[in-house]
């Protein structure tokens, strides 16, 4: 080989060892720079990553929250916006709520319940005496939701012992001047035997989540009343004679109400008598003393031979118009000789006088609703509550002192929308206010705001 062929294959290696070492030394000045934009790309993911899930959890714990703004502001004037009427919106809601249940997003109560509101009803100590009336969870499908919002008291139906369609439709109508409503439902419902296996299954899945049987919940060895399936807190089921069934007959309108205590007894901590919904033709009638007394006295000795450990209580739901004083006293005598454990004193009325406070301005939608046949609800009734219940009280004490026996347990609901009123109602005699038509006005955070007022008002010493 020539020298000069030589010499050039050695300049040739030595350019390509010099081209390879600055393609390298290029490659790593690259890597070098891009370095910092890499690391500073990871670091703003990271951060808006960690926004993003702080917002979203942020957003779902207030949400939830019953103190929410939204829930009394801007949920029910939309569900009166969405669904014109009132009925529809009534089956969204609950549909809803039912929905954001099982997913474990609904609205619940997260403020630790107050000490000064323990109360004891029929024996149990109760979180709170606010209860939310019947009406709201017809079907007892969301018993458990109406929990979560902070009652301490939750009665679900009415219930009739076969389904039933209830009154034909409009038969609901929002009256928003005076957050009010008036309402002929006429009893709608699915049936005992229908919500007998829906609160069955509930007290069964409950069963399972803690390894305890069917019988254990029944027979309280689970730790909690066997209707609520929660500590603290109660399960009322109403329950009512089918609209068909003739309200003279007194043996079969004790069998309709028989039949649902055999199917819902042992679901129940309180199975509440319904004779004073005005929407089903003859029910009040029933409240006239022999009557009561007799259909009360089945009612109580059938709830005796619940197959478990302590036997529901046993209440009954009168009118608010049955307000003369021979009228209270037919009632209280049929409570004291049947056994009944307690009186549900307030319901709708058929009145319509004294509704409207002097200067308010309806509009002709309203006034119309107003006029509608039916039961009326709303702020107004309040004042009556009050009344009935110290007059129900009164004639309570009279009794169980001329008969010895214990003193009855009142309930009172109509017109209560503040803690001001509960703690009236509560001072009236009553062991537990309940609230209906306030929570539809009022939203999902009635219940907390109630027991935070009466909290502040008690420990304000105003109560």
């Amino acid at each position: 080989m020539s020298a000069s062929l030589l010499r050039s294959r050695i300049a040739a290696q030595t350019t390509g060892v010099r081209a390879a070492r600055q393609r390298i030394a290029n490659e790593q000045r690259r890597n070098a720079s891009s370095s910092p934009r890499s690391t500073g790309s990871s670091a703003k993911a990271l951060v808006y990553g960690t926004a993003l899930a702080a917002s979203t959890l942020f957003a779902y714990f207030y949400t939830t929250d019953t103190r929410a703004f939204v829930h009394r502001w801007v949920v029910p004037p939309m569900m009166r916006i969405i669904f014109p009427d009132a009925e529809d919106a009534h089956h969204a809601g609950t549909a809803a709520l039912k929905s954001l249940y099982a997913l474990n997003m609904h609205p619940r109560e997260r403020v630790k319940e107050a000490e000064e509101l323990k109360t004891e009803v029929f024996g149990t100590e109760v979180k709170n005496p606010i209860g939310i009336s019947a009406g709201l969870d017809k079907d007892g499908e969301i018993p458990d939701v109406l929990f979560d919002l902070g009652a301490g008291i939750v009665e679900v139906g009415g219930c009739t012992p076969l389904p039933q369609g209830g009154n034909p439709k409009p038969r609901v109508f929002r009256v928003p001047g005076l957050d009010g409503m008036v309402n002929r439902y006429g009893l709608n419902s699915r049936g005992a035997d229908d919500m007998a296996i829906r609160l069955r299954d509930r007290l069964r899945r409950f069963a399972r989540s803690i390894g305890v049987t069917e019988a254990d919940v029944l027979n309280d060895n689970a730790g909690v009343p066997p209707g609520s399936l929660k500590s603290g807190r109660l399960l009322a089921v109403q329950i009512a004679k089918n609209k068909d069934t003739d309200g003279s007959n007194e043996k079969a309108v004790a069998d309709d109400h028989v039949y649902c205590v055999k199917r819902l007894a042992p679901y129940a901590d309180i199975l509440v008598v319904n004779v004073s919904s005005p929407n089903t033709p003859g029910l009040r009638d029933l409240q006239a003393t022999g009557p009561l007394t007799r259909l009360l006295s089945a009612v109580v000795d059938e709830a005796s031979r619940t197959n478990r450990k302590n036997k529901p209580k046993v209440m009954v739901k009168v009118s608010p118009d049955e307000d003369d004083d021979d009228q209270v006293s037919g009632i209280v005598a049929a409570v004291a000789n049947s056994g009944v454990d307690g009186i549900i004193v307030g319901n709708t009325t058929k009145r319509r006088t004294g509704l409207a406070p002097q200067g308010a301005r309806l509009t002709a939608r309203e006034q119309k609703a107003l006029a509608e046949d039916g039961g009326y609800s709303g702020p107004a009734l309040f004042e009556r509550t009050v009344r009935l219940v110290g007059k129900y009280r009164q004639h309570l004490q009279a009794s169980s002192l001329k008969e010895g026996d214990e003193q009855k347990t009142l309930f009172a609901t109509g017109g209560i929308t503040n803690g001001h009123q509960a703690l009236q109602v509560l001072n009236a005699g009553a062991s537990v206010a309940m609230v209906y038509t306030g929570m539809v006005y009022g939203g999902a955070g009635t219940v907390t705001r109630i027991k935070g007022e009466m909290r502040d008002e008690i420990r304000a010493g105003k109560a």
